[in-house]
């Protein structure tokens, strides 16, 4: 389904804070993927650069690389400028240096891969994907923010949303599954990993997503907040002396999961919870309510509701956090099949009761084969 040039290979770059995932798309083999973590901590790679270059060079003597035709980047934040993938150059570069400080933990080196493959493979067509882009279609009401306008004119404060390239991905492989057009299917997606977020979507177009103005919005998260009261981090800097920078790592890197019980792994959690620890159960009851009470909002928001999909790490493998999410929500049209649910061990499935009105799914989300998927088309497109 990638590819439109028969003996095209192509190379999707997701590049994470400190983990490169490279993924080789070559024509009729399956995928290779390489990936490389802890990047910058002792006894690691420098940096997403020598890391990037460490697995082009095996790849290269391999002679894996031969018919590459385009490698594709995820970058998290496009900000207005970008509704869709675009090929990359000069110009394109300079407008994502400017968006760096709506991503700083991730456009940054998003840039770095970018240059580094730059100086690898000069001729190389590459391609930008934005996560951002997929939620381009939310209307106007749902993401301004209830601010004077002149911080949006002139500082483009708005809510843009994330996980789009994931978004893209489930939601066709949704259609496919109800043998229906996406733009007739309202849906909400439950990407729940380490950062996790919900959408809604209304004729196959965001309409509703929990992430905002930067991924720290929404949902409670590995490390990561979700809501809280806008006053907390004031409070926080003028009653406890904290600096805008502790403040940001505390709400980013030291909240959520792992700051309620110590923990940012679900499955070490679980273990806690079942050994009694009480800080570990109120996290997951924490954890929960936030997904419900998105959940319930969003099929308000829809109407009609034609399926809820789990995807991402904790949304696919996690049983008993899809069990205690839809447990309540019988009157709201979603019946989960439990033994169905408990019995799952990976893939597309559906696991509704028959009762249900809406369809509850787990598809495996697929970030990288969006990549490739989009930087083809975009590739097609110019040529």
């Amino acid at each position: 389904m990638l590819h439109q040039h028969s003996r095209a290979t192509v190379l999707a770059v997701n590049a994470g804070s400190s983990s490169l995932k490279l993924t080789l798309f070559p024509p009729d083999e399956p995928p290779l993927a390489r990936r490389i973590e802890r990047i910058g901590e002792s006894g690691a790679l420098e940096d997403h650069r020598a890391a990037l270059q460490a697995a082009w060079e095996a790849w290269h003597e391999q002679g894996r690389l031969d018919a590459l035709t385009v490698a594709g980047h995820r970058v998290v934040h496009g900000g207005e400028a970008f509704d869709g993938p675009v090929r990359i150059n000069d110009a394109v570069l300079a407008r994502l240096q400017g968006l760096s400080h709506l991503a700083p933990l991730h456009n940054p080196i998003a840039l770095q891969c970018i240059e580094a493959l730059s100086e690898l493979a000069p001729a190389l067509p590459q391609v930008a994907c934005f996560d951002t882009a997929f939620h381009h279609t939310l209307p106007a009401h749902a993401f301004h923010y209830a601010l004077p306008p002149r911080f949006y004119q002139q500082h483009g404060i708005r809510r843009y949303g994330f996980h789009g390239l994931s978004l893209a991905a489930v939601s066709r492989r949704a259609a496919e599954w109800l043998e229906r057009p996406l733009a007739e299917l309202n849906l909400i997606i439950a990407h729940l990993g380490n950062g996790a977020s919900i959408t809604a979507l209304e004729g196959g177009r965001s309409v509703e997503t929990s992430m905002g103005f930067t991924p720290l919005e929404g949902l409670v998260m590995g490390s990561r907040a979700g809501d809280l009261d806008p006053a907390i981090p004031s409070f926080l800097e003028r009653q406890l002396g904290m600096r805008v920078e502790e403040v940001e790592q505390l709400l980013n890197q030291r909240s959520g999961l792992k700051g309620l019980c110590g923990h940012g792994d679900l499955r070490e959690i679980h273990d806690l919870a079942d050994h009694g620890d009480r800080a570990a159960r109120l996290a997951l009851q924490i954890y929960v309510h936030r997904i419900r009470k998105y959940i319930g909002a969003y099929t308000a928001v829809l109407g009609r509701v034609d399926g809820l999909i789990f995807t991402a790490g904790v949304g696919e493998h996690d049983a008993r956090i899809r069990e205690a999410v839809c447990a309540g929500l019988e009157p709201l049209g979603y019946v989960l099949q439990s033994i169905h649910n408990q019995q799952h061990r990976g893939g597309a499935a559906a696991l509704q009761q028959p009762s249900s009105r809406t369809a509850i799914w787990v598809i495996p989300t697929d970030e990288e084969g969006e990549i490739a998927r989009e930087a083809l088309q975009t590739l097609g497109s110019i040529a």
